[in-house]
């Protein structure tokens, strides 16, 4: 059985509340440990360095309607997760 992820190991983003409930690997399938908005087709969309994706998702936030200090407290912790750990 796969490991069920609560957060998107990209982002961070609580994968209940992504729309296609991950995202999806080469053959098709589910990924269950990244986002839709993160990773489709076996690739992550985003492919820039964790301190501009940081940027780029505090803005997405914000443009979403989140405060600044907001967008900063949740990408602030992404250097944690699987994608970035080095």
């Amino acid at each position: 059985m796969d490991k069920v992820y609560k957060m998107c190991q990209s982002c961070g983003m609580p994968m209940k509340k992504d729309p296609q409930a991950g995202g999806t690997n080469v053959d098709g399938s589910k990924n269950l440990k990244y986002c839709s908005y993160c990773y489709a087709n076996g690739e992550f969309l985003y492919t820039g360095t964790l301190h501009d994706f940081q940027n780029f998702c505090k803005q997405k936030m914000m443009e979403g309607g989140h405060s600044k200090l907001i967008s900063w407290l949740f990408t602030r912790g992404m250097g944690r997760l699987e994608r970035w750990k080095k």
